[in-house]
């Protein structure tokens, strides 16, 4: 491979991850709401921490489930820390794909690169601005966003952030950040610990399909 030809791979990498978007550093509360902005039940809410193109994802739910997004290098994880166990999240939530560092003035790159990781085809988001609107204090560029299936939803990105403080689904459903404190996070809220073990559904089936309880569908 010649010299402008490792130029041109390069600067493609560069192109479909936004590695320039890269976010400042804080940690929200994530909170799901109603069109009226009251909360939304059942709604999970949880934490989110955020340092650079890393992003870690903690929902509220029973099984304390948390994602690890690296943007930068294209990877999405689900973790089950009660289980010791991670996975390639891939279609596993919308947030690995939509709640990540986003170019304000280009934001669809990001979302379409990280709905191709997660293996989604209803994440190739088209992307319009429609303004700049104040939510809590913060300026944020209102983008309207479309999906190849017609399926539509509205952002607005923190200008300074980098980062998406909301999101409004045609139904009126939203989740939103609250609470948001600029500081440097751990590295170690961003790491999977080295005794939990990757999980693979496919070795799974496998298995079972080499057991006595495996029945063939029907065709």
């Amino acid at each position: 491979m010649n010299l402008d030809r490792i130029m041109l791979a390069v600067v493609c990498g560069l192109t479909l991850f936004g590695t320039t978007a890269g976010a400042q550093q804080f940690s929200a509360d994530l909170v799901d709401l109603n069109a009226d902005g009251s909360r939304r039940e059942p709604g999970e809410g949880g934490q989110l921490f955020v340092a650079g193109d890393k992003v870690r994802i903690d929902r509220t739910e029973a099984s304390r489930t948390r994602f690890l997004v690296d943007a930068d290098k294209g990877t999405a994880y689900a973790v089950a820390p009660m289980q010791r166990l991670y996975m390639d999240a891939k279609q596993s939530s919308i947030l690995t794909e939509l709640m990540v560092p986003v170019d304000p003035s280009n934001p669809c790159v990001r979302w379409q690169a990280m709905a191709s990781v997660a293996g989604d085809p209803t994440g190739q988001w088209q992307c319009e601005q429609a303004g700049s609107e104040d939510l809590d204090g913060r300026t944020a560029v209102k983008v309207m966003m479309i999906s190849p299936t017609g399926v539509k939803r509205t952002g607005w990105i923190d200008a300074t952030l980098k980062f998406p403080l909301k999101f409004q689904t045609a139904d009126g459903a939203i989740i939103a950040l609250r609470n948001i404190v600029e500081a440097p996070q751990p590295a170690r809220l961003f790491v999977i610990a080295g005794s939990f073990r990757k999980y693979d559904p496919a070795q799974l089936i496998a298995r079972i399909k080499q057991s006595d309880v495996w029945v063939e569908p029907v065709k």
